[in-house]
This record gives C-alpha cells, sequence and structure tokens, in this order.
C-alpha cells in the first residue's frame, strides 16, 4: 500500500497547504514531493526553522542548532514555499476552507486543491515563576544556558545546597533528569536533583520493566523522588505540592524548577481511518490532518509520539496523491508502534523492540535510538528508509 500501486497522476498540477512545520508536517512534505513533481506545496509555520523537540535534552550535549533545519533550507531543497504565519484552527473554520479552497495565512491568501493540518499539541503550561523552566525554554536556549543562568543568580557556597526539581515522569522529563544529572557531573557542579510526579511510577505508559531500571538508576546516581504528589506552583526557592493521597499541601526547597506535564488534549481533532477530517459525522473530502493534534479513528497507533506523527504524515500524504489520481483508492492507518527508546543520559538508555516484553537496555536501546533519529535524518534530506 504504501508504493501506491493505485495512484495514477491527473492532468492538473495540485496545490497542497501544509499547516505546521513538525514531524507530520515534514513526513507529509517529503512523501509528496518523493511520489509527484508535479505539485505546489505552501508550508505554513510561525516559527523559521524545524525544531527535532523530541531531542531538546540533548542541547546539554550539542548545540541547539545541530537539532533545527532553517525552513528556507527546505525551500530549495525540496521546492515549496514557506510562510511564516499562525494558522487557528476551528471547526468552523475547517468547513469553511473545505467549501472555499483557500484560506488567509497571515498578509497572505493561499489556494489550496488539499490541506493538510499538522500543527501538533500544545506542552501544558502552569502558573510560572522566575526559577520555573519548561519546554518553550528549551526551544530557544540550550540547556548549560539555561541552567547557569539560574544558578548563578544566588551563590550558594558555603550554604545550603541547591536544588533542581523535575517535575513529571513522562519521556520528556526522565530524558532530561539524567542529561542534566551527567551535566553537573562533568561540571563538577553540586547540585541535589528531585524529580516529582503524579504517579507511583516513572514512565508509567512503558512496560514496567522501564520503571524497575530507571528507578535502579536514579538510586545510583543519586536522585531523590517525591511521587504521588501534584505540582501547586512555584513560589521564590519553594515548590509547592499537593499528596494526591491526603490532598495535604506542602512545600520543598527548588531553586529552580523544570515543568514537562505532557501535552493538551482539548484542540484534538478527529479523522477517518485515512486521515481525512471528520467534523459532527461529515468527512471533509480535502482535508487531511496528522500529528499530535488528531486521533484517527482507525486500529492504528494514536499515541501522542514523533514516530506515530511521522506515519501519519506520510499516509496522509499518499492519500492526497491517491485521491488526487484517476483512481481514488485511499489507504487506512494501521500502524503499530515497532518500539520505544528513553534516554537516560549519553551512555545509557531503556526501551522496546517489537514488542512491548522485549526490554532493551544499555549499548543495545542505545543503538536502536541512534537508527531511528538517522532514518528521520535522512528523510528531512528526501531519502526514505521508513519501510513498514
Amino acid at each position: 500500500m504504501a508504493l501506491l500501486p493505485f495512484y495514477i497522476p491527473g492532468k492538473r498540477r495540485i496545490k497542497v497547504a501544509i499547516a505546521g512545520g513538525g514531524y507530520a508536517g515534514m513526513a507529509a512534505l517529503t512523501t509528496l514531493k518523493r511520489f509527484a513533481s508535479a505539485i505546489d506545496i505552501t508550508l505554513i509555520d510561525p516559527g523559521d526553522q524545524h525544531l527535532k523537540i523530541t531531542h531538546l535534552h540533548e542541547t546539554f550535549r550539542y548545540p541547539l542548532s545541530d537539532l533545527q533545519v532553517p525552513f528556507s533550507t527546505l525551500e530549495s531543497r525540496f521546492g515549496c514555499r514557506h510562510v511564516q504565519a499562525s494558522l487557528p484552527v476551528t471547526d468552523e473554520l475547517l468547513r469553511q476552507w473545505q467549501a472555499d479552497k483557500y484560506l488567509a495565512a497571515g498578509d497572505e491568501i493561499i489556494d489550496f486543491d488539499y490541506l493538510i493540518i499538522a500543527t501538533g499539541a500544545e506542552s501544558r503550561q502552569a502558573g510560572q515563576d522566575e526559577n520555573v523552566l519548561t519546554l518553550q525554554h528549551f526551544m530557544h536556549t540550550a540547556g548549560p544556558g539555561l541552567l547557569h543562568e539560574h544558578l548563578n543568580r544566588d551563590d550558594r557556597q558555603g550554604r545550603d545546597q541547591r536544588i533542581i526539581s523535575v517535575v513529571g515522569a513522562g519521556a520528556t522529563g526522565i530524558q532530561f533528569l539524567f542529561e542534566i544529572r551527567q551535566y553537573l557531573s562533568r561540571q563538577k557542579i553540586n547540585v541535589q536533583l528531585r524529580l516529582v510526579h503524579s504517579g507511583e511510577r516513572v514512565l508509567a505508559q512503558f512496560p514496567r520493566g522501564f520503571d524497575a531500571y530507571v528507578q535502579s538508576c536514579m538510586q545510583d546516581l543519586n536522585i531523590q523522588v517525591v511521587p504521588n504528589v501534584r505540582y501547586r506552583g512555584q513560589t521564590g526557592e519553594q515548590i509547592q505540592l499537593e499528596d494526591e493521597q491526603s490532598g495535604q499541601l506542602y512545600q520543598l526547597p527548588s531553586h529552580l524548577t523544570l515543568l514537562f506535564l505532557g501535552k493538551k488534549q482539548e484542540m484534538l481533532l478527529s479523522a477517518n481511518m485515512f486521515g481525512q477530517a471528520v467534523i459532527d459525522q461529515k468527512t471533509l473530502q480535502n482535508i487531511f490532518i496528522a500529528g499530535d493534534c488528531t486521533v484517527y479513528k482507525s486500529p492504528g497507533s494514536n499515541v501522542q509520539s514523533a514516530q506515530s506523527a511521522v506515519r501519519k504524515g506520510k499516509l496522509v500524504g499518499r492519500n492526497i496523491l491517491r485521491h488526487s489520481g484517476l483512481l481514488a483508492i485511499l489507504e487506512p492507518y494501521l500502524h503499530h508502534d515497532i518500539g520505544y527508546v528513553v534516554n537516560l543520559g549519553p551512555v545509557d538508555a531503556v526501551g522496546w523492540l517489537v514488542t512491548e516484553g522485549n526490554i532493551v537496555t544499555g549499548i543495545p536501546a542505545l543503538a536502536i535510538k541512534e537508527l531511528v533519529e538517522a532514518q528521520y535524518d535522512l528523510l528531512l534530506r528526501g531519502i526514505d528508509t521508513y519501510v513498514v
């Protein structure tokens, strides 16, 4: 199905607008360009570069620029056009765009035959203090710069030890936690690390073996763990917490707090098994949705991850070409996750491959992670090595 056996190009050159330059948007763009040269693509994104956001924890080792690909580079590489603008998405607007086949983005009116919504899901935010960092901060400044900016505000030599709290025990929080621990050790900076989370175990969305391995590693690295509490705010150098069971409010010293609260669920859009938008049980034939902003009504994986976003993006790219061809036989979304790896610093990782019971750690897990990352880097260069 992925080889487009039913795609027979029509005579007309088609126009596609892609809203969102993240993983799903890039996968859709590269897929469209791979299979069809007679196509005009307009990419709409408020930024000026594609960011490999799932790798931001690695800025404690590498420059932030290593994770950025300017949209100007992608324009030259794929012959597309980038419009730097935000695109609000509502059910009413989706219906209007389906009817009109054009939209307003910034100061431009963009005509299209097909529209792909790949705007992603926003990270949850909380009330912020000057001693609080979120994923948004790391999108603009590399980890060491942010860390030193906050830690150097107050010289505590000879006083109480500085404490950094990481809130959230999902993949993002855990990866940042271990990268920071390794960075502090390399720099010989004496700071106590603490993990705060609301559950019984870390990485709760993964098999239990993940929790056991990570807990053991945290113990070896002297990382304090505070489970079963909810974050309620930061005031000065105190983190405000609420006990999950008793509801009791209390505070702990925290000179810097990093919040990784996951992604918002309010903006999820519905799509059928082919990736087409569905509103009030009506399918919008020319509007496709991909990435974290959508749930497909299909047996495929709807996990909010880069892996699913790429697969959805590739699918909608293929299905737009199918729909525009002489035989509009669309391909259903059937992708199931084939593995997942969580970095635990530069020299360790934990993951599963093929089946969730097949847990791998250490060097084998890191090798899998590097292979997946290499695949995506090749995709951005127009070389598609994804086979499933």
